[in-house]
């Protein structure tokens, strides 16, 4: 998943991108509220992790503008502030779930689960399925058929994304952002070398390939 977090706590931030990045998401930052809203309502993300105390535009503030511009992203406020009339203010503003500082991460972790599984009710028990080609998110278990698929991590990370967008066409561009974090095209073949190997694994004989290439624009995932 991309994930925005809009945190100006340095330390925490820090923190937040490691162990996201870790579990294998892509991870963007903005250190106050005004930066975080511009990349919230310009940019696509799964989830939104937003600070409720933050320079230039508070998290509150942030929170209402995201919600007006018509956004469903979910957002989990992250805040020192723990009084119950806190949460409720966070909730009613708009956001899908409330957690107090200090935290652990891995119940930062199932809590963004839990947000943006609402979002894609489609996607039962967090599993993605395209024909006979199926990949649970919880366990990262790829198998096509009867047989497990073994990936390694940033394999991984490229059939979630094409199967998160299944039927449409992934330009070189949005691949390279949102699964590379790359902001500019270093000019190498690492997409190519990543499609080759998810072929050789996802689209082998006797199955139907999948992963089909459209020939000066990109990639797409679909039967």
């Amino acid at each position: 998943m991309r994930i925005l977090i809009i945190e100006d706590d340095a330390e925490i931030a820090r923190y937040l991108r490691k162990g996201l990045t870790e579990a294998g998401h892509v991870v963007e930052h903005a250190d106050n509220g005004r930066d975080g809203l511009y990349l919230a309502t310009g940019e696509s993300f799964d989830a939104i992790i937003l600070d409720r105390l933050l320079p230039q535009m508070d998290g509150l503030t942030v929170l209402t503008a995201l919600r007006s511009s018509g956004a469903t992203v979910p957002v989990l406020i992250l805040s020192a502030l723990s009084h119950v009339d806190e949460r409720i203010k966070g909730l009613r503003a708009g956001g899908d779930d409330y957690l107090v500082k200090p935290f652990a991460l891995s119940e930062l972790l199932a809590r963004i689960e839990v947000i943006t599984r609402r979002q894609t009710p489609f996607e039962a028990n967090n599993e993605l399925r395209i024909g006979n080609l199926s990949l649970n998110r919880l366990t990262r278990q790829v198998h096509r058929g009867d047989e497990e698929i073994l990936l390694k991590p940033q394999e991984y990370r490229v059939l979630e994304y094409l199967m998160r967008h299944a039927g449409q066409v992934l330009t070189r561009t949005m691949l390279l952002e949102n699964v590379w974090d790359y902001h500019f095209d270093p000019q190498t073949n690492v997409i190519d070398v990543h499609m080759s190997r998810l072929r050789a694994k996802i689209d082998k004989a006797p199955w139907a390939p999948l992963i089909h290439t459209v020939r000066g624009a990109g990639y797409s995932l679909r039967e």
